[in-house]
């Protein structure tokens, strides 16, 4: 490598960087960038936050109650990798209604407190807000300014008071471009207030009346940027300078110099996250004790400045968290009640004027608490709850585990379905029983029978219990979006309680270690499930009282271990590849055609002899003998059937019809079907396996042989199993279904 050429292209790189970004500018040239893009600069936090979410996107995706709005900044990339929230687009747009509040009032007025079990995501939640401000406040629409003060070296401008009263033909008319040698004192801006702050606040109205005023919306200016000031200290350099000047305010902005500023978590720019403490959240710090007389400008000799630092301070222009806020004694965060609502925090010797969205988390119990005490009625007026509860939908919060249960963390292969029967199991302790009282009578006796893992599966793919008729499976998804909103006015709503994410993270990380295994792998992850229900003294959602089958959480293993193998056995008959998935498909569409043209009294053709047919009622008896539920009527459910596939068209014009995905219920029937009609084979072939599995394949034919490697290649290549993971699974089939 060649280091000189090396540094010179960084070097140009950087240096490009920094001009095409616009880092440093004068007043003047900040304001002819203001002049274009009033919109973008004249905005206060809330609106900053708000537009930073809009830069990502949105899509709709399903969820219980229907198709809902997602924002795409929480499934953001941080260090090259996705991290997403999973779930949770109720707290999302809960959380964006209440910025659109806020920048619809003009101004930040209250404090955001989610609040939910412990291990909900509201930390996380917080994380891509701050993650999305981040890289948001990189891109030219998210640029975000202040400003500094700078003074000259005496050799570059002299004046009888020090600070360039007269200046030499030719010389610089802003100081703001000087280089770092010409520079006797850059004093910065912690609170990194807004450059307009520097126009004097009637003449800074009108501007921005002017800036607003020819949209056709209802936008305006934020009060923070109308009736906003400067800082203690940034107002006594400015006084300091005016008079110095006669009162010639162009001399004193000739000593500011506007820089570009980026949000940090790291560097806490813009941003903060305060842990539970006694300490306040805000001090000051003496600015001139850290320098010499002599570097400070002589106006600036007897004026004592001040520098206010702290978490509040950090955030200003952003974001600040307090993560767990109720566990703080009140004292300690009583002064949130003034700044929530005039955004105004008073130290002993100034004044904090912040521009900074509040956002809290608690816990369930410590917010029951609060709510006890004298004070929450203050409080009560200037917070706006949001509830982050655990998640009810096992796929979700299988994502949370795929994402950090890995071979990399684990330090070994995680098998197939390891985290799939976790999740499960953790949704399930989080399912209440429904009320029946609070559905129509008819409907009643389905809301009533609905078993714990009956109301998983409708939770998440809407899928109705197969003991159901076609008429009572519909009338049950109709209901899906009551029962998942049944408790949310209860204090105990549905997913308060129930195992958390992290007690089932570790969990998994306990199943890696187990002996028995070379990797992660169901087995010991079922057996670490049932080992934590046996601890009924530490969680409280153990303690709870089992009602019709729910809150049993020891049986909610074997529920989920029967689960398992459900999903073990079909991939070892897909495996085998005795009927195709291809197949199921192509029986189920001559079906749906023959239905099709049974209902419009049209003809079929014949595949085989290609003439113009009636469609067969013997075929259509015999095929729905082995999807249709037991006690159904075959015109109900045909006519049924193609409404349901019309109905899908409709709203997917341009895919191909997925029968599979439309009928899961039929297709596993189907499947079932044929399992039982070569149960026998099945049963032989993963004989086989076992034989070979254990090194005792001398007793099988070489066609035999070649069934049990394209069974286990097709294991390992299609569904992700290893040898010895699927060794394990099958042998655990064996024992428990062809016994």
């Amino acid at each position: 490598m060649d280091a000189r050429r090396f540094l010179q292209d960084v070097g140009s790189t950087v240096s490009s960087d920094f001009s095409k970004n616009r880092s440093l500018l004068s007043f003047e040239e900040y304001l002819q960038l203001f002049s274009g893009a009033s919109h973008l600069q004249a905005r206060n936090a809330a609106q900053y936050l708000k537009d930073a979410i809009d830069s990502f996107g949105t899509e709709m995706v399903q969820h219980p109650s229907g198709q809902v709005r997602r924002f795409k900044v929480f499934d953001a990339i941080k260090d090259g990798h996705q991290v997403r929230v999973a779930g949770q687009e109720e707290v999302q747009n809960a959380l964006y209604r209440l910025l659109g509040n806020f920048v619809r009032a003009g101004r930040i007025n209250k404090l955001i407190l989610m609040h939910g079990p412990n291990g909900s995501a509201k930390s996380s939640t917080a994380e891509s807000l701050k993650r999305g401000l981040e890289i948001y406040s990189q891109t030219p629409e998210g640029a975000l300014y202040t400003f500094n003060w700078v003074f000259p070296k005496e050799k570059l401008v002299k004046g009888s008071i020090g600070f360039g009263d007269h200046v030499p033909s030719g010389a610089v008319t802003t100081y703001a471009h000087l280089a770092a040698e010409d520079i006797e004192v850059r004093l910065t801006n912690p609170l990194r207030e807004h450059p307009l702050f520097l126009i004097p606040r009637e003449e800074r109205r009108k501007l921005l009346d002017d800036a607003f005023g020819n949209k056709d919306s209802d936008a305006s200016a934020p009060a923070y940027l109308v009736e906003g000031e400067l800082s203690t200290t940034n107002r006594k350099i400015f006084d300091a300078l005016l008079a110095s000047y006669s009162g010639d305010w162009l001399k004193v902005l000739r000593h500011v110099q506007v820089e570009r500023f980026y949000v940090s978590r790291r560097y806490q720019v813009g941003t903060f996250t305060v842990e539970p403490q006694m300490s306040v959240d805000a001090a000051y710090q003496q600015v001139s004790a850290d320098r010499t007389q002599a570097n400070l400008p002589s106006a600036l000799h007897s004026v004592v400045l001040f520098q206010p630092v702290g978490p509040l301070v950090s955030a200003n222009r952003g974001l600040i968290e307090y993560t767990d806020l109720l566990k703080r004694p009140l004292e300690a965060f009583k002064y949130l009640l003034g700044f929530s609502e005039t955004q105004e925090v008073s130290l002993e010797h100034m004044v904090l004027q912040l521009d900074e969205v509040l956002l809290a988390s608690s816990n369930e119990k410590h917010l029951a608490a609060f709510k006890e005490l004298p004070d929450f009625s203050s409080f009560k007026g200037r917070i706006e709850l949001v509830r982050v509860p655990y998640l009810r939908r096992w796929k979700l919060e299988r994502e949370v585990y795929d994402a950090q249960v890995t071979p990399r963390t684990v330090g070994r292969h995680v098998a197939p379905h390891a985290t799939r029967v976790a999740a499960m199991w953790a949704v399930l302790t989080r399912l209440k029983k429904p009320i029946p009282d609070r559905y129509p009578s008819e409907s009643r006796s389905l809301v009533e029978r609905l078993s714990p893992m009956e109301k998983l599966r409708l939770y998440q793919d809407g899928e109705a219990p197969d003991r159901l008729t076609v008429q009572q499976q519909r009338e049950l998804k109709k209901l899906v979006p009551l029962l998942y909103e049944e408790s949310d006015s209860y204090p105990n709503y549905e997913g308060r309680s129930g195992a958390s994410a992290r007690e089932i993270k570790t969990a998994l990380f306990n199943a890696a270690q187990s002996p028995e295994h070379d990797s992660l792998h169901p087995l010991a992850v079922l057996k670490e499930l049932m080992a934590l229900t046996r601890d009924k003294s530490v969680y409280e959602y153990l303690q709870q009282e089992i009602v019709d089958g729910y809150h049993d959480h020891a049986e909610f293993v074997r529920i989920v271990e029967n689960d398992y193998l459900d999903v073990v056995d079909r991939e070892v008959r897909d495996s085998m590849g005795l009927v195709s998935e291809a197949q199921y498909v192509e029986l189920f569409e001559r079906y749906v055609q023959t239905v099709s043209a049974w209902i419009k009294g049209e003809r079929v053709q014949n595949k085989h002899s290609g003439a113009q047919e009636k469609p067969n009622e013997t075929s259509l008896a015999e095929f729905e003998g082995y999807v249709m539920p037991k006690g159904e009527d075959a015109t109900g459910f045909r006519r049924a059937l193609i409404s349901t596939v019309g109905a899908w068209r409709i709203d997917n014009p341009e895919i191909p019809v997925d029968y599979a995905r439309i009928f899961p219920d039929l297709f596993k029937r189907l499947s079932d079907h044929f399992y039982e009609e070569r149960k026998r084979q099945l049963k032989h072939n993963v004989e086989n396996i076992l034989k070979v599995l254990s090194d005792e394949r001398g007793s099988l034919s070489p066609k035999e042989l070649a069934q049990v490697k394209k069974t286990m290649d097709e294991m390992v290549a299609r569904f992700g199993y290893t040898q010895a993971s699927a060794k394990d699974a099958i042998v655990f089939l064996v024992r428990k279904r062809y016994a």
